[in-house]
């Protein structure tokens, strides 16, 4: 049986008559019109939108975020100038420590019996992790100090994974202990507390006990012969000091751009901070090396702790908080080395700024209970020690120049002043200008590398503070020592994996800086592409790790 399947199929548009073909014109225009009116009104509700949200919520936010800067930046002018005025009137008056405390020579004849038994007994300590570049400089300038040898003690404490450098630096301690220096090699069985621990170790061990003063260097620390002939006699004849904190000096601060701009900041650190608080209120943080402490503050202030990676700030700390004072001796140097690399600079800057932001939280109100101190004190403690220096001025130089500056482009109803953009900046680099006269040339430089280091810095700090993952990371700081002399400086990039040689943050801030100084030259009638560009340039630099050396393998 034939099965009929009946099918009927529209006849062409031209095949219609002409007033049904208007109408399915018409039809399909419509559809169209109404798609295209759609989208428009879509559009234009979305840009309503973005104009209600951009003056209704980020004008005011980004208003508010200048007022907040405008007191931040008179917070941190107002530190460095006070610091600096304090450091001025030292000089100018000749308030030398030897001036203020007496420091007479401990005996007169170094060869009269009864005189080198006067000498009181010091420790050196010496603690070092795989330092096979260094380990030599350090023990060698340890065992070469001028003190009588049997009133000497030379502890090296090796924490050190790699056998090959254990063996290295005990042999160079048996090869000093055969001309007659007491040379104690020490290890222990794994890096518990990392510096912290393997110090509260040394401390441990019987012979200690004997000792009145301890020194301290890292390994890559070469302390001048005198180093104890100047040093301890402030102690020996000032009952309440506590500490004596020496200068360092860089012999590698010529090696390359990074490590100028590490000097820069150094400098000013020494010369204005630690000067200023020792003169203050016999107040400062210890540097953790090239120092003279007195065994019993130790003792007394409960040892050497490994609750932050801050371990010196906390023994000085703690030490200050008892009523002990401390003296900076800025005429004493100490010859060290700077991180060379970028990524040993940012392990160091990380540990720097992570470890405070943990012990300021963890000590702020101990700060304020402490009896033993005066209020001025505290405050200096709390106020100019933690929350100016470490804090707002981390914050405020990442924020107002790295984000609200190039924010601006796009939001010129926002208006900054005059004096926050240009007076205020310029105050606090001429004010830094000071530590290295040598190095004025770059200060520019060194603000915008300052400016781009601020963002590590506060990311280190954020982590501290709230005790992130990374809040106890210990990376020992990479020495190259003479390496660099006896090899050739190359970049190295072979082996590295992506996020050790990108940092992306870096390079993510630097395109958003790129973009608004090319918005503002092409858009805009103002001059800020003058300083956003360059300050991108820097942020690419440092995230593409094209500052520092490596020392091909």
């Amino acid at each position: 049986m034939a099965i009929h399947v009946l099918t009927t199929t529209a006849p062409p548009l031209a095949l219609l008559p002409p007033q049904s073909s208007d109408l399915a014109l018409r039809a399909g225009g419509g559809e169209r019109l109404l798609v295209a009116d759609t989208v428009a009104a879509v559009v234009e509700s979305l840009v309503q939108a973005w104009r209600q949200v951009r003056v209704e919520l980020l004008v005011p936010l980004l208003r508010g975020a200048v007022v907040a800067c405008m007191v931040m930046s008179v917070i941190v002018l107002a530190e460095k100038v006070f610091l600096g005025v304090v450091s001025a009137v030292v000089k100018l008056l000749r308030r030398r420590p030897s001036r203020l405390y007496r420091c007479d020579p401990v005996v007169v004849e170094d060869d009269d019996e009864a005189g080198r038994a006067s000498f009181p007994m010091v420790l050196v300590q010496i603690p070092m992790y795989n330092e096979k570049e260094v380990y030599q400089l350090s023990i060698g300038a340890a065992c070469r100090l001028t003190w009588p040898a049997d009133r000497l003690i030379v502890q090296v404490l090796d924490d050190s994974t790699d056998a090959i450098v254990k063996e290295l630096v005990r042999k160079e301690c048996e090869r000093w202990g055969k001309k007659g220096i007491n040379v104690k090699y020490e290890t222990r069985k794994d890096r518990a507390g990392y510096k912290a621990g393997n110090l509260r170790e040394g401390m441990r061990r019987g012979y200690v006990q004997g000792c009145e003063f301890v020194a301290m260097f890292d390994a890559d620390f070469q302390p001048p012969p005198d180093f104890l002939l100047k040093t301890v006699p402030f102690l020996v004849h000032n009952p309440r000091l506590a500490l004596v904190q020496t200068r360092w000096e860089f012999v590698n601060a010529n090696d390359c751009l990074l490590t100028r701009m590490q000097e820069m900041s150094m400098d000013y650190h020494f010369k204005v901070e630690q000067e200023a608080g020792s003169s203050l209120c016999n107040f400062f943080g210890y540097n953790g090396t090239a120092g003279v402490w007195r065994r019993q503050v130790i003792d007394e202030s409960g040892g050497w702790e490994d609750r932050t990676t801050a371990e010196d700030m906390d023994l000085a700390l703690r030490a200050g908080l008892l009523g002990w004072e401390f003296v900076y001796v800025g005429s004493i140097k100490v010859k060290s080395e700077l991180p060379s690399t970028l990524k040993a600079y940012r392990s160091q800057q990380h540990r720097w700024s992570c470890g405070p932001a943990l012990l300021f939280k963890k000590m702020f109100w101990e700060i304020l209970a402490a009896k033993k101190v005066s209020f001025w004190k505290k405050l200096y403690m709390t106020y100019d020690f933690f929350i100016a220096r470490r804090i707002i001025s981390t914050f405020f130089t990442f924020f107002f120049f790295s984000v609200l500056l190039p924010m601006k482009v796009f939001f010129p109803e926002v208006q900054i002043p005059l004096w926050e953009l240009i007076l205020i900046p310029t105050a606090i680099i001429l004010l830094h200008s000071v530590g290295t006269p040598r190095s004025i040339h770059l200060i520019i430089l060194w603000f915008l590398f300052e400016n781009v280091m601020a963002l590590h810095r506060l990311k280190a700090t954020l982590i501290g503070f709230f005790e992130a993952g990374r809040a106890n990371e210990w990376i020992v700081t990479q020495k190259l020592g003479n390496i660099q002399k006896l090899k050739s400086i190359v970049r190295v990039t072979k082996n590295c994996r992506f996020k050790d040689r990108f940092h992306c943050l870096e390079l993510f801030i630097g395109g958003f800086l790129l973009t608004s100084a090319c918005y503002d030259y092409l858009y805009r009638d103002d001059i800020f592409y003058i300083f956003l560009l360059p300050q991108s340039i820097i942020y690419s630099a440092i995230g593409f790790e094209f500052m520092g050396v490596s020392v091909s393998s």
